[in-house]
């Protein structure tokens, strides 16, 4: 990998939220980036004023996001936004010459599906060139990639686990999904399912079956295996800040599938895919890039279940890798491997 000791400005646009958090955090450490600008919607405040946590760590001015004054000190962007507002600075950001890390789903889906299932897309220009951002499945084409489609958090734990066993599956039958995930996957504003007094002692399915990671987890598996498998998938909220677990129920062609053996071969040279004898937790991968998985098989039935941290593995630290990779560097550089635990 390429050893660089010179600087890279970078940018991070939507930083009031909590993926734009975890982007300050890994950045501020990080060995060869440099935080150059930092934007949100209305700016006028120092960072530590918007992150108190911050106070003491960093201090620098939140602008209001403008692409151009992006573009004069940045060379990437992280665009850590909601849908559609996303790929307005991507559009202006990419013909402006600055590489693109989006966080929000507006590059992740092929046209036609993103345009059912959330809102006309307004770059068109830019979709066909953007890359999924699934290190371990795209590094090759994340690394000549000036636009770069962050994962989102359920279809990152989902597809580590199920992509490897695409030709292995059945067709027939459907994958069910029951995934689960911490509160701060739905966002800093608060709701009435985020509100403390609904939450607290409490877990409830959302959107079952028609719930927006669904369809991006059917494509991306069409892309990888040239297979139409018919997903249906059921979210959770816990009561918990992050973390996340998908569990993935499926039956396979034939027996004798030794599945925990398939994926440490399928994975052996993944440095943040950790395969585990027993089923995983949540907390084992939080604050950490790793997907730890589990499979076991009973007969053709095959039950598959990993965890990841939610805005790291799912977000923010998923964007940093796949900026690690535009740039030629190993792709671990600044990245966190030592969990929030106990």
């Amino acid at each position: 990998m390429k050893q660089n000791s010179q600087k890279i400005p970078v940018a991070i646009i939507g930083a009031s939220g909590y993926t734009g958090l975890e982007l300050l955090k890994l950045l501020i450490t990080h060995p060869i980036f440099e935080i150059s600008y930092i934007g949100n919607s209305e700016g006028g405040v120092r960072v530590e004023e918007l992150h108190p946590s911050l106070k003491g760590v960093l201090s620098q001015d939140v602008q209001k996001s403008d692409p151009r004054e992006i573009a004069k000190v940045s060379k990437l962007a992280f665009l850590a936004l909601p849908h559609k507002t996303a790929m307005g600075f991507a559009s202006e950001l990419l013909d402006l010459g600055v590489k693109v890390v989006d966080l929000s789903a507006d590059y992740r889906l092929e046209l036609e599906t993103y345009e059912k299932h959330y809102c006309t897309h307004i770059d068109k220009k830019n979709l066909p060139n953007a890359v999924y951002g699934l290190p371990e499945f795209y590094r090759q084409k994340i690394k000549n990639s000036f636009l770069v489609a962050n994962p989102g958090c359920y279809p990152t734990a989902a597809l580590l686990a199920l992509l490897p066993f695409c030709d292995l599956l059945d067709e027939n039958y459907p994958i069910f999904i029951d995934a689960k995930s911490g509160v701060s996957g739905a966002g800093k504003k608060c709701t009435s399912k985020t509100h403390f007094v609904s939450i607290d002692e409490n877990i409830f399915a959302y959107n079952p079956w028609i719930h927006r990671h669904e369809p991006e987890i059917k494509e991306k598996m069409k892309h990888f295996s040239g297979k139409s498998f018919d997903v249906k998938f059921v979210p959770h909220l816990l009561p918990i800040i992050r973390g996340e677990m998908v569990d993935s129920y499926m039956l396979l062609k034939d027996t004798g599938v030794e599945p925990l053996e398939f994926l440490r071969e399928f994975y052996k040279d993944e440095k943040f895919i950790r395969i585990f004898d027993a089923p995983v937790d949540m907390k084992s991968p939080s604050g950490t890039n790793f997907c730890d998985i589990f499979a076991k098989v009973d007969g053709k039935k095959l039950y598959l279940n990993s965890a990841i941290d939610n805005i790291l593995r799912g977000s923010s630290s998923q964007a940093v890798t796949n900026a690690n990779i535009m740039f030629g560097f190993s792709e671990s550089l600044g990245i966190p491997t030592i969990a929030y635990v106990p």
